[in-house]
């Protein structure tokens, strides 16, 4: 398991608060929630956002595959120094046996990592990186996008001083430039074996017209693809 999955994370959290009574963590279980028993080799530490937003750090153990026995430590809040604070409440033995965490690339999350679990390689979440390359592929698309609207609301200024209909280039799909742009916005997300038949369409148009967003898109597909092959 790569991350915590919010829906997982609430159903092994209401279980472990089904006893809530007589639940010896209850004085503090607003704050924290520590289970040292279901620590194991492999982790992964996250934040998740629960009710109203607010954030969790959240400790879970892969070797229980998201099921019963997941949950290591739930911690309120994302600050280092508290979430170094409440997990080391666990022995240092049993920290030290931790082999591998997984996380994102924060930098509070790696210092908590190094703190609590010295002996854990830590691996980045693969899909935090590739969210990075996305993001930096829709941002050179945003980029044209801005330039397109600017253009078309030149063309437009400009044909209303001439009385005149603007001259608004369409593209064989029927787009126009600042149209094509926003639109072609999710099938950048995808590969393209997924994309429909409006899609190919569209990105071999987009990609003739902006070889820049053919290349990033490229290199951000190969490392989804390197990540795919194991």
């Amino acid at each position: 398991m790569y991350g915590v999955d919010g829906r997982k994370f609430q159903r092994q959290y209401k279980q472990s608060i089904s006893n809530f009574k007589d639940w010896e963590q209850k004085s503090h279980s607003e704050d924290w929630i520590l289970y040292p028993k279901n620590l194991s080799r492999q982790l992964s530490l996250d934040e998740v956002a629960l009710s109203d937003g607010e954030l969790y750090t959240v400790l879970t153990s892969k070797t229980a595959k998201g099921r019963k026995g997941s949950i290591v430590a739930i911690i309120k809040g994302t600050k280092s120094d508290i979430v170094i604070k409440h997990l080391s409440k666990i022995s240092s033995k049993l920290r030290k046996k931790a082999k591998e965490i997984t996380l994102d690339m924060a930098g509070s999350m790696k210092l908590i990592a190094k703190r609590c679990f010295p002996n854990a390689i830590q691996v980045i979440d693969r899909f935090h990186v590739q969210k990075l390359a996305i993001e930096a592929l829709q941002e050179i698309r945003i980029s044209h996008r801005w330039e397109a609207i600017e253009q078309e609301n030149n063309l437009l200024v400009e044909a209303k001083q001439k009385k005149q209909n603007p001259q608004i280039d369409i593209f064989l799909n029927g787009d126009t430039r600042k149209q094509l742009l926003a639109r072609s916005r999710y099938l950048l997300y995808k590969t393209r074996e997924k994309w429909t038949s409006s899609q190919k369409l569209r990105a071999k148009i987009l990609f003739s017209e902006y070889p820049d967003l053919e290349k990033a898109y490229n290199l951000s597909d190969g490392l989804r693809k390197i990540y795919n092959q194991n």
